[in-house]
């Protein structure tokens, strides 16, 4: 599929063409989705970095910590939790960083070879990004909503208390 007009012309037939203006503009996004891609992956292996050197700073502060007994084992699961949740956090962050850096790729891939498999690829790995994100956003409001409902029934107790 080498034809050099193929996604004016043919796509042009459904109704729709990518002229020159909107090529552009996949262009420039492409560049500007695969480098924030690009830094999302070095933030998201800092994070993990950061995730393992937290929780190793967290267990021997609290292990030196003078006066307390369980402050060791305190320390250890304090810890343990800390580098388990950010590195769920960097888990999190891969999918939209990878979906995003794949649409640019491909988007690339596409305008410089007139490729309408690439093309293809490249938007339904856009459409990953957004599905993504957006049951993500579901997640978190039933965590918000969960969490409403929790502090109105821990201020009903108070109140009664």
């Amino acid at each position: 599929m080498q034809n050099t007009d193929f996604l004016d012309t043919n796509l042009n037939s459904g109704g729709m063409s990518i002229n020159t203006e909107i090529r552009g503009y996949l262009k420039e996004t492409a560049k500007w989705g695969k480098f924030i891609a690009i830094v999302g992956f070095v933030m998201m292996a800092l994070l993990v970095i950061f995730a393992l050197f937290a929780g190793t700073v967290m267990a021997t502060a609290m292990s030196q910590l003078q006066g307390m007994e369980d402050a060791g084992a305190a320390g250890a699961v304090g810890s343990g939790m800390i580098t388990f949740i950010y590195i769920l956090m960097a888990m999190l962050y891969f999918f939209p960083l990878l979906y995003l850096y794949r649409f640019s790729t491909k988007i690339q891939a596409a305008l410089q070879s007139d490729d309408q498999y690439y093309l293809s690829e490249a938007f339904r790995n856009l459409k990953s990004l957004y599905k993504f994100m957006g049951i993500m956003m579901m997640v978190m409001l039933g965590f918000y909503a969960v969490g409403l409902l929790l502090a109105l029934a821990g201020g009903a107790f108070a109140m009664l208390g």
